[in-house]
């Protein structure tokens, strides 16, 4: 997955749509849901605890069948997009203890993939406005800078491919 850089306003504007319709359409879905099935199959102790959880459960799929549907629609491109690199530097920190030992001895896949996970994470925080952790990164980029010059690499985020993490 290529790092782009993406329109952090038009993003911003389109996750904060996307979360309220989704939001709405729970609350709403499960209600109606619920409401119905409680008027067809009334329970005389009052407990209604299973048609609500499965007002919201039925409610919660049809908004996940919908997101996965409008996935390629235009509005979606730039939450989906982040949503992929959020899963993606997920797959990275999964393997982290192992690959920051192999970057130690100087594995190129191993480097290149923490390089990916920096870059990438530089590029959410930027986009979610999360600068406290920036200093952080910025001193954990360096570290890994060092190490890729003791070993004569070039580190290019542009480069990496996720079929690497399989060797760790």
């Amino acid at each position: 997955m290529q790092l782009i850089q993406i329109d952090k306003a038009r993003y911003r504007k389109h996750l904060n749509r996307v979360i309220v319709g989704c939001a709405v359409g729970l609350a709403v879905g499960s209600l109606a849901i619920s409401q119905t099935l409680i008027a067809l199959f009334p329970d005389e102790s009052g407990s209604h605890f299973h048609w609500n959880l499965l007002g919201v459960i039925v409610t919660s799929i049809g908004i996940g069948w919908l997101l996965n549907k409008y996935r390629t629609n235009p509005f979606m491109t730039e939450v989906v997009y982040v949503w992929e690199l959020k899963k993606a530097l997920n797959k990275i920190t999964r393997k982290m203890t192992k690959l920051k030992a192999a970057g130690r001895e100087g594995n190129p896949d191993a480097l290149l993939a923490i390089h990916y996970s920096y870059a990438g994470s530089r590029l959410l925080w930027l986009l979610d406005d999360n600068t406290i952790t920036m200093d952080d990164l910025a001193i954990k980029q360096a570290e890994l800078d060092s190490v890729a010059a003791k070993f004569n690499l070039t580190l290019n985020a542009d480069d990496y491919d996720d079929a690497i993490l399989k060797q760790f």
